[in-house]
């Protein structure tokens, strides 16, 4: 086992340490969580960690954090997410108690239609929703960053902007630890991108895309963040929505300006549950993250997980089949709740999570075209593409933060003259029933394509508070995996004791209903655990390690910790 800390962008390499090898956390690399006093920010990217804790260092407080944050994301991750998507945030007042969720998804053209993306015999198109100009959903991340700062920010919106700005403009050296040679979408994105010529000359130089070491310069980003820094609503009303209009006229594409000035984000009701002695809030609708997070651990209720140690056949057996009860309602259930009507308190209540615990069979496990489905399987891979950040300040508000583009690279099309990125989110409705995703997730008559819609998520931000008091912020990219991530470093902190660098470093399994097959991490699991799991029916597939999850909890003593998950880039920073 080797234990790091990520101190200034500086590996730290251990080979044992007491504490953490107590926590019987079997993980190749587990992470030190930072301990601060005052406000602490944790993101998929150092930069971006850095642009949040400037903006609290400022007085700031962890909106302001937050919006900064996810911005200079926009600008240094543009293979994950950005100012042309979307997604949820979560924010907690220390002061009130309450918890808001903030919907800021993209949502389906005007002119989208149920069938768009079939052939004359019904056929699903290839490509058509997740390539090019006819995958794009009218984005939201600009709107959603100016509500929740007209709402709860403290410092002026151009304070908030700069840091993402100065990034774009001056540039931003690549990493040479996790680049984008090492994302899927490197080089299954690479001929989509090369065919968009605004693209191309941004990401890529003589046919190759940058490499670790060199610097990336955005300049038409640049200048579009400053307009948006002057006026937010430039991106829906102004010159940078006609820009974005024209182009999608010229090539295919069915966002008018008409699309972006009735785009709003949504305040929403937060789907909170009780788990142990905590409370956990997460996003609702449209996102399905929340439902089944909470539904997931209403399954396993008052089962000590902990007497059974981690990683136990019996709690993985559990959880497994806790999963493939969950997604398999997601598939049926779930859409957006402003075209349909999703079950949420059925869903979440521990009624009926006791009589879907009662199908469990612990001996044995339910083959998942057993579990009320009649849906064809069709195998994908998740992404490890999108976004999360957690932000924690002085007073100890915090924002739970998950936004994207969708698979790698989005779209792959790039706004001429804007630098900004566009989303293939299209690709997240059921194109046909019974046809999965690029996650591999299927849908139903839920999530069908409508004018205006917002398509399904798997995005789980997610806050936790104890005796009415904040006590972690968590949240992760990877597609359909997002839901058992983030699951998962709540067990390992509520259940099994970790402290937050143990939670997110420890090894992961998943679950998705369909395919029918059991994911773990490659020499995550012993023989022993192995075989115990093979014998009760469980296809086994051993994979590389996914996830990039991060988070933020407050200590007994009041002490903030944080840490970024070691399979990516992350690094929390606080003061």
């Amino acid at each position: 086992m080797t234990v790091i800390t990520k101190t200034q962008g500086l590996i730290i390499s251990f080979i044992s340490l007491t504490a953490i090898l107590t926590s019987q956390a079997v993980s190749a690399t587990i992470i030190l969580p930072l301990r601060t006093k005052k406000g602490m920010v944790v993101s998929a990217n150092s930069l971006a960690s850095e642009s949040g804790l400037s903006i609290l260092k400022k007085g700031g407080n962890a909106v302001d954090a937050a919006v900064a944050t996810t911005l200079t994301i926009s600008v240094v991750e543009p293979f994950s997410a950005g100012i042309g998507g979307g997604g949820f945030l979560l924010f907690y007042s220390q002061k009130t108690g309450e918890i808001k969720a903030l919907d800021f998804r993209e949502r389906a053209p005007i002119k989208a239609t149920r069938n768009m993306y079939l052939d004359a015999n019904g056929k699903v198109r290839s490509g058509a929703s997740t390539d090019g100009y006819l995958a794009v959903a009218t984005p939201g991340t600009v709107a959603g960053m100016y509500a929740v700062h007209r709402r709860y920010g403290k410092l002026p919106w151009q304070e908030v902007v700069k840091p993402a700005i100065s990034l774009a403009k001056n540039g931003f050296i690549i990493s040479d630890r996790v680049s984008w040679r090492s994302f899927s979408a490197y080089e299954t994105r690479k001929k989509t991108i090369l065919n968009n010529p605004s693209a191309k000359d941004i990401f890529t130089r003589d046919g190759e895309y940058y490499q670790p070491g060199e610097k990336l310069i955005q300049r038409d980003l640049a200048n579009t963040l400053e307009a948006i820094s002057q006026n937010p609503q430039s991106f829906y009303t102004g010159k940078i929505a006609q820009t974005i209009a024209d182009d999608m006229a010229k090539n295919g594409g069915l966002i008018t300006l008409e699309d972006l000035k009735a785009y709003k984000p949504i305040w929403r009701n937060p789907v909170c549950g009780n788990f142990r002695k905590a409370k956990i809030c997460s996003m609702p609708p449209p996102s399905s993250g929340g439902i089944h997070l909470l539904q997931i651990l209403n399954i396993i209720g008052d089962t000590d997980l902990q007497s059974l140690g981690w990683h136990h056949p019996n709690a993985i057996h559990l959880m497994v089949e806790a999963m493939k009860i969950a997604y398999s309602d997601r598939a049926k259930y779930l859409g957006d709740p402003d075209f349909v009507k999703v079950p949420i308190q059925q869903l979440i209540s521990p009624t009926y999570a006791k009589k879907r615990r009662q199908e469990i069979n612990m001996k044995m496990t339910t083959p998942s075209t057993e579990i009320k489905s009649e849906i064809k399987i069709l195998k994908k891979h998740e992404s490890i593409e999108t976004s999360h950040l957690n932000v924690v300040d002085a007073d100890r508000n915090a924002v739970s933060l998950t936004f994207t583009i969708n698979t790698g690279f989005g779209a792959a099309i790039v706004t001429p003259g804007t630098g900004i990125l566009l989303n293939n989110e299209m690709d997240d409705f059921t194109a046909a029933p019974g046809i999965a995703n690029s996650f591999g997730l299927m849908g139903n008559e839920a999530n069908s394509i409508a004018p205006q819609k917002t398509p399904l998520s798997s995005m789980t931000p997610t806050i936790i508070t104890e005796n009415n008091r904040f006590k972690m912020a968590v949240g992760a990219p990877g597609g359909s995996t997002i839901i058992t991530q983030v699951l998962q470093v709540i067990l390992n902190v509520l259940e099994y004791k970790m402290d937050i660098g143990a939670a997110v470093s420890a090894s992961r399994i998943h679950h998705q209903w369909l395919p029918d097959e059991l994911r773990v991490e490659a020499w995550s699991l012993d023989a022993l655990t192995l075989a115990d799991l093979r014998r009760r029916g469980h296809k086994i597939k051993e994979i590389a390690p996914w996830g990039n999850g991060n988070a933020i909890a407050v200590t007994e003593d009041d002490t903030l910790e944080a840490a970024a998950d070691p399979r990516g880039e992350g690094l929390p920073r606080g003061y």
